[in-house]
């Protein structure tokens, strides 16, 4: 894989990540014509396949969640519900779902349209080799779904490993998309609220504890909880929504669909005050303050169409 990329839409030089730091001793300087391997390289080229399996994982969610619901629409208005409901078909619509989904991202990306077809292929094979034992009635359903799932992850890596050294194609991007492209987290949130709109309703209490226990998680494994008072602050969040949360269970009914609600949206505020990146992730933050936004504004809905 080339340390750099050229894209024609910007016309500038794009770096891959810099190398993980290692406990091996740094190599002295090469001269100018020799290029001694670093130790860091390996560690280096691992990260940039998890990263780009990362994405394919994140663009393939991506296009269940908006894919998903046309195809329930599509299916109502045509009459073909049914047929679309059976396993084997509703296995392969989710592969078409993905495949869309990974396609555009792994395009954006500028992989080449052969690596796209295989990563494609990577999607339908596992569920087309389950649908003989499931027609012959060996596996049912769940377990269609299931394997096929499993087998398409060794398969993904497979596909990534082959191709982890290809040069990039040539791709020009439109302004508009680069910049919708950076802000992702915050489109996948809202894609993730589309079904609640239709059907809105409001969430279990205990659900607030995700919301301080989350930045905790994610601070243990970055290691970003270690700055001065960043602890305590942290702890200091899940105390406050530890507490609103006890207050909503004890409260019940409507009242503790208010509290719910703005908990979520209360949280929003919190996320703003993390988009530094110094705990969590930027595009985690940006990701959470839309969630917290929307999933706050359907729980408003939900109580403002409920009776009293």
């Amino acid at each position: 894989m080339e340390n750099t990329r050229m894209y024609a839409d910007s016309l500038t030089a794009v770096p891959s990540p810099a190398p993980l730091p290692t406990d091996e001793p740094t190599p002295s300087a090469p001269t100018p014509t020799s290029a001694a391997p670093t130790a860091a390289a390996p560690a280096s080229s691992r990260r940039r396949l998890l990263w780009h399996l990362g994405e394919m994982a994140v663009a393939m969610v991506a296009g269940m969640l908006l894919l998903g619901p046309l195809w329930e629409l599509a299916g109502t208005a045509l009459g073909v519900g049914d047929a679309l409901a059976r396993p084997e078909v509703a296995a392969l619509v989710m592969a078409t779902n993905m495949t869309v989904g990974m396609t555009v991202g792994m395009r954006y990306r500028a992989h080449r349209w052969h690596a796209v077809g295989e990563m494609a292929a990577a999607m339908y094979v596992p569920f087309l080799l389950l649908l003989v034992p499931f027609w012959a009635g060996l596996i049912d359903a769940d377990a269609l779904m299931l394997g096929g799932h499993l087998l398409m992850i060794p398969a993904m890596v497979l596909v990534a490993l082959r191709h982890r050294h290809e040069a990039s194609a040539p791709v020009r991007r439109n302004r508009v998309v680069v910049a919708l492209a950076h802000r992702w987290p915050a489109g996948l949130a809202l894609l993730m609220t589309v079904d609640m709109w239709f059907d809105p309703s409001v969430l279990s209490p205990w659900t607030m504890l995700v919301l301080p226990g989350g930045y905790l998680v994610i601070g243990v494994a970055r290691r970003t909880l270690g700055g001065p008072g960043v602890l305590a602050t942290q702890l200091a969040g899940l105390a406050i929504w530890v507490a609103l949360t006890l207050v909503a269970v004890l409260a019940g009914g409507r009242t503790a669909a208010w509290l719910v609600a703005f908990g979520w949206l209360a949280h929003a505020g919190w996320d703003l005050a993390h988009r530094n990146g110094r705990v969590v992730p930027r595009g985690y933050a940006q990701f959470c303050v839309v969630l917290d936004v929307a999933l706050a504004a359907v729980m408003v809905l939900a109580i403002l169409t409920t009776d009293a």
